[in-house]
């Protein structure tokens, strides 16, 4: 890739700042196996109190954190509610099945879904031709619905209905952290009717990598054997906590800069007459825009919009994501929509 390219792949493409390589270099270390990395037990620490938890544990991946939550809280044969087009199921290669042997129930639409839609969903306990519902999973900000916002009053009616029903809770906060600053909530209100949460540091925070399940002690615990089971215990992870403890400090406020930026690129590709966006979706910093069907498709405008110094993703045929985030300014957002709008027009 060009360094001079403006990148709106995905919010994964940022490179830590020069502050954020300085508290990284400067970075205690110790064998986190032993428990004895300093920087990755404040972070666990410090984010689990944040998210308003007992207990924290960092992990190399989101897909990792969303895997290991699926083996903690379900068992093979069970079913999972989850919202259409979740990442869990769109962007994890099958890992639900090949990982935690459980099938995943779509529901909802536009990245979210209602209690009355779960009261629907979930399987009767007991009748041996279904499987039983044991996890109901909520994506928060939802990916590939353009970033929106999970209603909080619906998460608190769907996780109180589970807990009545006996079924567990999981929330992929991969980016709850821009949910929070969208909706002016603190991430434990959030967070708090939930039995395991996952955060990403290595999207709109900056960090290079590393994810962090919380919850209850026992239920991290388990989780900590999970990790092991899948690959992601690792050694000194002080120099990964370092730069996530770096972005929760200095670059969560920020954010809202970026919900700007695509809120901007929104209302400009708008105009054009081969866009159609639904801007009550640009909530945080995802822009996913459909191609009129008389006019270019998705691969042709990512590829002209790459020829033009812009990177995009196609999702499908006639569906485009950009994603801000803190490597991509004001200025650049706007020579983003030029070239975008000669991409469709080219």
């Amino acid at each position: 890739m060009n360094d001079a390219a403006i990148d709106l792949r995905s919010d994964t493409v940022t490179r830590p700042t020069d502050a954020m390589r300085a508290a990284m270099h400067a970075a205690a270390v110790g064998d986190d196996q032993y428990g004895e990395d300093p920087v990755t037990n404040e972070l666990q620490e410090r984010v689990a109190a944040l998210l308003g938890k007992e207990a924290g544990l960092w992990v190399p991946s989101g897909t990792m954190a969303n895997q290991i939550a699926l083996r903690v809280l379900t068992r093979p044969g069970d079913e999972v509610i989850v919202s259409r087009e979740c990442h869990a199921g769109w962007h994890e290669t099958g890992g639900s099945a090949a990982n935690a042997g459980v099938q995943l129930h779509e529901i909802g639409s536009g990245g979210w879904f209602t209690i009355e839609q779960i009261e629907a969903a979930i399987k009767p306990r007991g009748l041996p031709v279904y499987p039983p519902t044991t996890l109901i999973e909520i994506e928060n900000t939802h990916n590939r619905s353009g970033g929106i916002v999970f209603p909080q009053a619906e998460v608190a009616r769907i996780c109180a209905l589970a807990r009545a029903r006996g079924i567990a809770t999981f929330l992929d906060g991969a980016r709850v952290w821009n949910a929070a600053v969208a909706s002016g909530r603190r991430e434990a209100e959030l967070a708090e009717p939930f039995d395991l949460v996952a955060v990403s540091f290595s999207k709109g925070l900056g960090a290079p990598g590393g994810s962090l399940l919380a919850g209850r002690r026992e239920l991290v615990a388990a989780a900590t054997r999970q990790r092991r089971m899948l690959g992601g215990a690792m050694r000194q992870t002080g120099f990964f906590a370092a730069a996530a403890l770096f972005g929760v400090a200095h670059h969560r406020e920020r954010l809202a800069d970026d919900h700007d930026h695509a809120r901007r690129l929104a209302e400009a590709l708008a105009r054009h007459h081969h866009v159609r966006i639904d801007l009550t979706t640009v909530q945080t910093n995802i822009v996913v825009f459909r191609l009129h069907p008389d006019g270019v498709d998705a691969a042709t405008v990512v590829r002209r919009a790459r020829e033009r110094g812009v990177l995009l993703n196609a999702f499908d045929e006639r569906t485009v994501r950009a994603v801000t985030h803190l490597d991509v300014s004001r200025r650049q957002i706007d020579r983003a929509a030029d070239a975008i709008t000669a991409a469709l027009a080219g």
